[in-house]
């Protein structure tokens, strides 16, 4: 099965942002997060994750700042619900693979329906889980920047902020260790 998008990953990365899979105007236009409706950049921007809003066209962009992208299942669809029980269990062997090999800080689920595909939980909460999927891999989970959430959006906006300072925690560590 071919990836729509690649994979934005490398070593040490401060965060990893893990969609579902990519939507059809994502896989069309090659960039993640890339139907207007969805407010993946708007949030990285507002919540103080980087600087200024990207653009789903400067998506490699994000692994200059320690930010990677991917996601649990490479296949394009309408719809999440469009993938198999066969696609998921063989993204959920390929993510665990990315995220032990590459070991970001923190993992970043963009969506209570990707972490429980991964870990078979029935109930998610959002935000710092009290477990990690990969030993030393961070699970966080924020509701989905896609315009079809019904997430309101202050929420998504709390949670990418809850997420900012987590990673600036880390980033302290590292600077004091």
């Amino acid at each position: 099965m071919t990836r729509a998008l690649p994979d934005y990953l490398a070593p040490g990365l401060r965060v990893v942002f893990v969609g579902f899979n990519p939507g059809e105007t994502s896989a069309r236009e090659g960039h993640y997060y890339a139907y207007p409706g969805n407010r993946f950049y708007w949030l990285l921007w507002q919540a103080g994750l980087t600087e200024r809003r990207y653009a789903p066209h400067e998506d490699a962009r994000l692994l200059e700042i320690g930010y990677g992208l991917t996601d649990l299942v490479g296949r394009s669809t309408r719809s999440s619900g469009d993938l198999s029980a066969a696609e998921l269990r063989s993204g959920r062997e390929e993510l665990l693979a990315k995220l032990a090999r590459y070991r970001p800080r923190v993992a970043c689920y963009n969506g209570k329906g990707i972490y429980a595909a991964l870990t078979g939980r029935r109930r998610v909460a959002y935000g710092l889980q009290p477990e990690s999927v990969i030993p030393g891999v961070l699970d966080f989970v924020a509701a989905s920047p896609s315009g079809r959430s019904r997430e309101p959006l202050a929420e998504k906006l709390r949670l990418y902020q809850e997420l900012r300072a987590l990673i600036a925690e880390g980033d302290e560590g590292e600077r004091l260790g």
